[in-house]
């Protein structure tokens, strides 16, 4: 299944839209209090919480938490030193490691488990607003999956604007 992920630049709140293919409405990454509480949230249209997305503090390299229900399901993390590519670990609560491959910076990833791939991950540069579409190739897990592709992509801004202030 295709997914639209529909960032509001503009907005003051900073939210995403996790939208079907057809442009409906399922999911709300709110990330208002993000930088102060290091906390944000992916709810359904009622304002149910689907999962909480934490950011570890105290580490070498990015690492967000996926909650759901109060229990840490997923870590994703990002390796602060690798000599040629990028690092991406995704440790699932039920021991199973994802793999995150493709190129990074320009939003062309996929998840994988096992070399079979999960979902891509494809983003279009050229639009007003940023969107990206996640295609979920396994059901099971797809929240999870939508959820694992906003914690990448959000690491990744991090690091983008770490490197703007930096320079």
């Amino acid at each position: 299944m295709r997914y639209l992920v529909r960032d509001r630049m503009l907005a003051f709140h900073e939210e995403a839209w996790i939208e079907t293919e057809h442009r409906q409405k399922l999911y709300r990454v709110d990330r208002k209090l993000f930088r102060l509480r290091n906390t944000f949230a992916v709810v359904d249209v009622e304002g149910r919480q689907i999962a909480g997305i934490v950011k570890k503090a105290l580490t070498f390299h990015h690492t967000l938490l996926i909650k759901q229900n109060g229990t840490v399901v997923a870590r994703v993390s990002k390796r602060a030193f690798t000599l040629f590519r990028d690092r991406f670990t995704v440790r699932l609560s039920d021991g199973r490691r994802l793999a995150i491959t493709g190129n990074l910076w320009d939003r062309e990833f996929d998840i994988q488990h096992q070399g079979t791939t999960l979902a891509h991950i494809s983003r279009r540069w050229f639009s007003i607003r940023d969107v990206y579409t996640v295609d979920v190739l396994h059901q099971p897990d797809e929240i999870l999956l939508l959820v694992v592709a906003v914690c990448v992509d959000h690491i990744l801004q991090d690091l983008k604007g770490e490197k703007l202030t930096n320079l």
